[in-house]
């Protein structure tokens, strides 16, 4: 009986994964999404925005879309929407020169050593924050009570460059001396902090990392999948994910791009789309908070021995 419940979750994990990968309305996250009608009339050369989606791609793309279009009335300016699976693939693409702007996510900022320099443009603003926490959840009927209880459980990361759905957990467990690989029994990637939450409350995995105000929109949004999951710790704080530009793009042009970031949420009909993707308005960066973690990151990079 246990071996055919056992062969009953791993299908089901299967199942999960493969749909993570392509989810129903599929896209093929190879290809730039929606090109804006004027980047096919227009000689100049369009602006490319690029993300990487941590929640539902396909409602997520419709407001990241919302947001290129603006940018393009207000540069009036043919605009690109890129969009990639993972924040490596994300990093790839500015390191490549293929990208203008991309919103990043903190883990991917600090991760990227790329030959086209990039600089911060903006940062994210919810709830009068522009910082978050990761939440380390677990189902709510589960017998796990602290966090060391998860030593041969299963895991639930969303992306290996999510500083919530990754970094944070395996820093942690580089500073016991220990990886995910020895930690952990098995662990699986679900590419987007609900579908983390969803494995965790249809019990695929036995706990997950998340985005503190992705799953406090859960708890507003899908109060019956929030009430499947409980939290087991609240880790330290750190900046939200920042909207990054090549350094070597127009300096007016990267002026003109923090205003129309800065004044966003003045639109109202944008706003409410914004705040469906967790975000109330974009502000000033806090250059510093990020050179921090940056460096923090470096460091237990090399204390993970990578």
């Amino acid at each position: 009986m246990k071996r055919v419940l056992s062969l009953m979750v791993l299908v089901m994990i299967s199942l999960f994964c493969a749909a993570c990968a392509r989810p129903q309305g599929y896209i093929d996250f190879t290809q730039s999404q929606d090109t804006h009608p004027a980047a096919e009339e227009s000689n100049t050369k369009p602006l490319r925005i690029a993300f990487a989606s941590v929640m539902s791609p396909k409602e997520t793309r419709q407001v990241y879309q919302q947001i290129v279009n603006y940018i393009s009335q207000q540069e009036n300016r043919p605009t690109i929407l890129i969009q990639r699976r993972t924040y490596e693939e994300l990093n790839t693409l500015l390191a490549n020169g293929d990208a203008d702007v991309a919103f990043s996510s903190t883990g991917a900022y600090a991760a990227y050593q790329g030959h086209e320099p990039i600089e911060l443009l903006a940062m994210t603003e919810t709830n009068g924050s522009s910082y978050y926490q990761t939440y380390i959840i677990t189902p709510s009927d589960s017998d796990i009570t602290d966090t060391h209880q998860l030593q041969g459980r299963v895991f639930a990361f969303t992306d290996p460059l999510s500083y919530s759905g990754c970094l944070a957990i395996t820093f942690r467990l580089a500073q016991k001396g220990t990886t995910p690989e020895q930690f952990f029994k098995r662990f699986f990637f679900t590419h987007g902090h609900d579908k983390s939450i969803w494995a965790v409350a249809n019990h695929l995995a036995d706990a997950a990392g998340v985005d503190s105000q992705i799953y406090e929109l859960t708890e507003q949004s899908n109060p019956q999948l929030a009430r499947q999951v409980r939290g087991l710790e609240k880790m330290p704080e750190a900046p939200t994910g920042p909207i990054v530009v090549r350094s070597n793009l127009d300096s007016e042009e990267k002026a003109s791009l923090r205003r129309i970031f800065y004044t966003m949420h003045e639109n109202a009909d944008l706003l409410r789309s914004m705040k469906t993707i967790v975000i109330d308005r974009f502000v000033v960066p806090d250059t510093v908070a990020y050179e921090q973690f940056k460096r923090q990151y470096a460091g237990q990079r090399r204390l993970a021995g990578n």
